[in-house]
């Protein structure tokens, strides 16, 4: 399986509105991950001065994580496959 990351643009999102996507994304990819189509949330990196979201998902493909995020009704501008370097 590989990384794939969801962009989003959240302008005048809330944290507590930021907080329900999340909830409902990690809900999404549980049921779906339980019927059969693996998809795992990893998390979210937000930044704040440009309300803009990196949400990362592990599954086998990047149409299995747009499913997911369909599913959720969580709104994406893209996504794409990425790389996590850490020290």
């Amino acid at each position: 399986m590989s990384v794939y990351m969801a962009e989003r643009l959240l302008p005048g999102v809330s944290m507590e509105q930021l907080g329900e996507a999340q909830r409902a994304v990690i809900e999404t990819t549980a049921k779906l991950t339980t019927s059969g189509t693996p998809v795992r949330y990893l998390g979210t990196t937000f930044i704040p001065t440009e309300s803009r979201c990196m949400c990362f998902f592990e599954a086998e493909g990047p149409d299995m994580v747009r499913v997911a995020n369909e599913l959720a009704k969580v709104p994406f501008t893209k996504i794409v496959e990425a790389m996590e370097l850490l020290a």
